[in-house]
């Protein structure tokens, strides 16, 4: 069922200027001091932030909390890409990325959404092929909010106007998302995109994405309030003259050569002075390809001290020449220029830098600070935490190629401990329609609040470039060892890449079910691969109550 939430402009919208967007009159566009210390010619998506007048009580929070009320206005437009041309795309109020949404912990974001995309095409088919392409909803990416009713429930739908919609002239529809931060969530770089299935992997591929910003204590260590704090959201685009193609076969969206952009523009410039340092917040608003990065010049190359990775800050920064986001991580970097000279961030297998660095400009003197400590974002889990030992989850990624007919010839499926069932078990599993594919009525994990328990991720692919990416929503892991080696010390990540090989990568990790009830997904964060079902549902179960036997049993509503 559609769920308008009030009239909507009419009016097609061709690539606003970013000052113009349908600002709500709760916000305020900002002109950070934080990016003062930045060229002026580098980018910064749009910032959207509460005013200070904007407060609202929160009832068990210990402090007030503001709300941002922001409208993302969705509908293909025509926007100038730097360094490309002119693409025709989905888009968040006509801007490659949208808003960055800039909030603190114990606040709330007040989304209203418009769709303004054409009707949906008629489709009845298998419901692990693309399909609903005008259909989107809002996934908050890594924060941990509720994933029930109007918060983070990528279940629901947003559909368009009917073709008889249109031609009656009704109003285009909105939608609205309403998300509680905790008043106690970390601090960090998250981001925001669609979600519908069979319909993410062509959204995100023409640029829907977002970056969400949570202010915290990690912001006041005095070294890193001193440096400028730049957003560098790195877009995956996927582009055939100058527009997204239709997702009607297996290699529609990954046989088309990807035109990566930093904040909405091609290979920008970022000046940075010897001796400063600055944040970047890197965001790795990708659907198909992992991002070996590094920032090299000629035989030198600058030092990522990382600080934070999927929005979590780490006990102290970890300096490093090399960092691999696969699609949807995020990193924080500190960056202090050296010698004098150009410089470039480049992922390995791709053969344009991503942005180029320029060390120019008076020395700082003396160089900036980078801090020996931070506060660390989440405390860390360890085996004692676990509720049942015995009780380990296991994900296999696994693909069966060529296995139905074309177009969609391959079988993306999660299997381990938890697949969905074969629709014929006696059969041949590799050519099942069914087994081990996202099925929206199977839950494949119950998963009971306030308890911990050791999930172990595999690949079964042979191929060493051929990555997937296990997401679980609204709680984080805890990456304890990765094939085989104890990582000292763990890693918390919303998301987590697993290379193929002979063996390909195992990871174990441990995660603790907190706060939420609702149903929600797990899947691979390569995007063709979720829509084409390599997903599986989860549901966050409260605890049974004494006396009332089974009731943790009972299946969540889903709110669409």
């Amino acid at each position: 069922m559609r769920e308008d939430v009030g009239i909507s402009r009419r009016s097609m919208l061709k690539a606003l200027p970013v000052a113009a967007v349908l600002v709500a009159a709760s916000e305020r566009i900002l002109a950070p001091s934080w990016a003062a210390a930045a060229t002026a010619s580098f980018p910064q998506p749009a910032v959207r932030a509460p005013r200070s007048a904007a407060r609202a009580s929160r009832p068990g929070s210990g402090r007030p909390g503001a709300v941002l009320d922001q409208t993302l206005d969705v509908r293909f437009t025509d926007t100038h890409v730097p360094g490309y041309g002119t693409v025709t795309t989905r888009t968040y109020n006509g801007t490659i990325p949208g808003p960055t949404l800039r909030v603190c912990a114990g606040d709330t974001l007040r989304l209203t959404q418009v769709n303004g995309l054409p009707p949906n095409r008629p489709y009845d088919g298998n419901h692990n092929h693309p399909h609903r392409e005008n259909s989107f909803n809002l996934h908050t990416h890594g924060l941990h909010v509720s994933p029930s009713g109007k918060a983070d429930n990528i279940l629901r739908e947003f559909t368009p106007r009917t073709a008889d919609e249109v031609e009656a002239g009704a109003p285009e529809p909105e939608y609205l998302t309403v998300i509680d931060i905790p008043a106690d969530h970390p601090a960090g770089t998250y981001w925001y995109h669609p979600h519908v299935h069979g319909a993410t992997a062509g959204q995100i591929a023409g640029g829907m994405t977002g970056v969400v910003i949570v202010e915290g204590d990690v912001d006041e260590v005095p070294e890193i309030a001193a440096a400028a704090d730049l957003v560098v959201c790195i877009n995956e685009l996927k582009l055939k003259d100058g527009r997204v193609p239709d997702f009607t076969a297996d290699n529609s969206l990954t046989g088309t050569p990807s035109t990566f952009t930093v904040n909405g523009e091609v290979n920008p410039t970022l000046v940075l002075r010897p001796g400063e340092v600055q944040r970047w917040r890197l965001v790795a608003a990708t659907g198909f390809t992992t991002l070996s990065l590094q920032v090299a010049g000629g035989d030198a190359e600058l030092t990522m001290h990382q600080i934070a990775k999927d929005g979590v800050t780490f006990p102290a920064p970890v300096a490093t020449e090399l960092l691999l986001l696969a699609p949807g991580n995020r990193a924080d970097v500190l960056v202090r220029g050296g010698g004098a000279g150009t410089y470039e961030l480049r992922a390995k297998g791709v053969s344009a830098p991503l942005m180029t660095v320029e060390v120019a400009g008076k020395a700082v003197k003396p160089p900036m600070e980078l801090p020996a400590t931070l506060p660390q974002g989440k405390p860390f889990l360890d085996e004692g935490d676990i509720a049942n030992p015995d009780a380990d989850r296991t994900v296999v990624f696994h693909v069966d190629p060529g296995v139905f007919d074309k177009p969609f010839a391959n079988a993306y499926r999660l299997l381990g401990s938890h697949p969905t069932s074969a629709a014929d078990p006696e059969g041949d599993l590799t050519r099942d329609p069914a087994y081990g594919l996202f099925d929206p009525e199977n839950v494949n994990h119950t998963l009971k609040l306030g308890t911990v328990e050791r999930w172990t991720l595999r690949t079964d692919d042979t191929a060493p470039g051929f990555h997937h990416s296990f997401h679980l929503h609204t709680n984080h892991v805890l990456v304890t060892h990765r094939n085989g080696e104890r990582l000292d010390p763990p890693v918390w990540q919303d998301t987590v890449d697993l290379a193929g090989g002979k063996p390909g990568d195992t990871v174990t990790l441990l995660v603790a079910y907190e706060d939420f009830p609702g149903r929600t997904v797990l899947h691979c964060h390569q995007l063709q691969h979720e829509d084409l079902g390599m997903m599986q549902l989860v549901d966050y179960a409260k605890p049974r109550r004494p006396g009332r036997p089974g009731l943790s049993d009972r299946p969540l509503p889903i709110d669409r």
